[in-house]
Formats: C-alpha cells, sequence, structure tokens
C-alpha cells in the first residue's frame, strides 16, 4: 500500500478525488493509503437527511461548507485541526473486512506516540473514554473504502454549534453535549507541540504503519476529480436534495444507529418512503424504500407484507423483529 498526501483543503475536491481514486483502483493497485486535511466543513452521512443534522444558518454565517460523503454513519465536523484518512483497497471475494482490521493500525500509531489509544464502539477510536476518530466504509463489489478523521486540535466550539443537536444523543446517559463526548489528540501529546508539530507527528507514524511509501497524485485523476467536485460534491442537489413530502413520521435510535421512516401515504396507501440515519447499510437503501410503495399503511398490513422480506439485509447490525416492528409502526 502507498500513501498520498493531497494539498487540497477543499472538502467536495476531496470527497471527489477519493471516489475518483476509488472508480478507478484497479486489482493490481497494491492500496492507497491517503490523507488529507478540509478547511471548515460539515460533512453528512449519505443517508442523512442534511437539514435536520446541520444548522444551515449558523454554516453560512461563518462559511462553513457543508458536503455529502458517499458512506453512512452521523454527520462531523472538519477544520484544518483534522487529520483525514481514507484506506483504499481490494478484498477477497464474499470475505467480510470490519472496521477493526483498518483501525488496528491507526491505534497503534497513537499508541507509539504515548497516547493511550483504543477501538471501542462500532467504528471510533477513543482515548480515556473520549473519541478522538470516527470512520465509515463503502464497499463496492471487491473494492473496500475505509475512512475517517482523527481530531487533533479541531475548534469544538463551532464543531457544537455547526451540528444541530439530535435530542435522543443527549438522553439518560448523562451525555450533556457533542463536546463532552470528544477530545483532541493534542490534549495528549507532550505540552508546547504546536498544532502543526502534532500534525507531522501523527500523520508521520499513521504513514509508518499503513503505507510503504509516498507517490504524488497523477494529474489526469486530479482534472478527473475536479470535474467530479463541480458536477456532485459542490451541488446542492447532492448536498442538501429536497426535503420529502411526508404525512407520517418514525424515529428511533437503536444499537446499530439511528433510523428515521418518513412515509407519504395517500388514501390510505404508501405513496412514497424515505429512510434516513447514521446507520451503515448493507445494501442500497432505496430497494426497500421501493418495496413500501403501494402497500397499506397500516400496521397489520405492512406486517403481512413485510413479515418475509430481509428488512436487516440493509442496515449492519440490525435484527429483523425489532426492525420490522418499528417499520410496520408497531
Amino acid at each position: 500500500m502507498y500513501a498520498l498526501r493531497i494539498d487540497s483543503t477543499e472538502a467536495a475536491f476531496n470527497l471527489a478525488l477519493e471516489e475518483t481514486l476509488f472508480d478507478t483502483l484497479s486489482p493490481e493497485n497494491p492500496g492507497i493509503f491517503l490523507i488529507w486535511r478540509n478547511a471548515p466543513s460539515v460533512i453528512v452521512g449519505c443517508h442523512q437527511n442534511t437539514a435536520e443534522e446541520v444548522d444551515a444558518a449558523y454554516c453560512r454565517e461563518h462559511g462553513i461548507a457543508v458536503v455529502r460523503r458517499p458512506t453512512g454513519g452521523g454527520a462531523v465536523y472538519h477544520d484544518l485541526g483534522n487529520v483525514n484518512f481514507s484506506f483504499l483497497t481490494w478484498v477477497e471475494k464474499n470475505r467480510l473486512a470490519g472496521f477493526e482490521e483498518f483501525m488496528r493500525p491507526m491505534v497503534q500509531a497513537l499508541r507509539d506516540l504515548g497516547v493511550d489509544a483504543a477501538y471501542t464502539s462500532r467504528n471510533d477510536i477513543t482515548v480515556q473514554g473520549r473519541k478522538v476518530a470516527g470512520t465509515a466504509q463503502r464497499r463496492k463489489g471487491q473494492k473496500m473504502l475505509h475512512h475517517g478523521c482523527l481530531l487533533v486540535d479541531v475548534d469544538t466550539s463551532v464543531l457544537t454549534g455547526a451540528l444541530a443537536a439530535d435530542p435522543e444523543k443527549f438522553q439518560s446517559k448523562g451525555v450533556a453535549s457533542h463536546r463532552a463526548r470528544v477530545a483532541n489528540l493534542r490534549e495528549f501529546l507532550p505540552a508546547g507541540l504546536s498544532r502543526e508539530a502534532c500534525m507531522d507527528l501523527i500523520i508521520q507514524s499513521m504513514t509508518k504503519y499503513c503505507a510503504n511509501e509516498e507517490r504524488m497524485l497523477p494529474p489526469d485523476l486530479a482534472a478527473k476529480a475536479e470535474a467530479l467536485a463541480a458536477s456532485r460534491y459542490r451541488s446542492w442537489e447532492w448536498n442538501w436534495g429536497q426535503s420529502p413530502r411526508f404525512t407520517e413520521k418514525r424515529r428511533r435510535r437503536f444499537a446499530w444507529g439511528r433510523l428515521e421512516c418518513l412515509l407519504e401515504v395517500r388514501e390510505g396507501c404508501i405513496a412514497g418512503c424515505r429512510l434516513f440515519g447514521d446507520f451503515f447499510a448493507g445494501g442500497d437503501i432505496t430497494e426497500l424504500e421501493k418495496i413500501f410503495l403501494g402497500l397499506r399503511a397500516d400496521a397489520p398490513s405492512l406486517r403481512e407484507a413485510l413479515q418475509n422480506v430481509p428488512v436487516e439485509k440493509w442496515f449492519s447490525g440490525a435484527e429483523h423483529e425489532e426492525l420490522l416492528a418499528f417499520l410496520c409502526g408497531e
């Protein structure tokens, strides 16, 4: 695997470049470890309803870009105090590639710097119980994209303002805010180091564990990424989209993520269905949404129609019965 360090700090271009590298990755490629930083931006999960995850007025006022990524999980705030990374690689056919195999070298890289890091939860790295990194995945055939960001010296006050707080995340467990759940790695590194010195230390350690050499970005791939950024990642349609009409709304947090179901019901039948959340999808979520179309909207009818549909296959970690009960409105 080789490393590419990207000079761009524009989130839209960087995500477009990541997708370009992923789409053009050949079976002969040894794999790419991609490293970059983003100017202030909110990166929204591909299944999320942007309008409900982002404080749009705050982002406009502070010049914070809002960009949707092509992987699941929740919305995150980036600035130049983050180090973003991606693993782009081929995996064996029918082999399940979990989060841990990509997280393990990241954890070891931090431990080499004296940081007591641990891989916890479904996709997090923590230090002393506080989150310092989150990741997400996307698979296309035998190609795997695993990416995430490390909080090195991020402005947590802006993080709190840019993300619209989800009350479900802050109930019962004594969690007071986004700020209380995260930590900057700079807190755990030797005192007196500048932000850039901290960045250099972390990037050097990560590169040592995750890549055998460094290469330069080919100009033709940079040009393809710029075209994709212009057509998709800078567009309102991709990043925000039109809020769907709905007459019924269900929302619940499961152990595997939050799920929101919006239904448009006409004359007792479902005319539209959208599923949003910070879950990781096991398949194209639009396929499940289409199954709802034309079904009667009452719980018994939905259960009868969906009982033998493996609805759980679209949501990593979900169990059939609890998910079915939610989708049927029981």
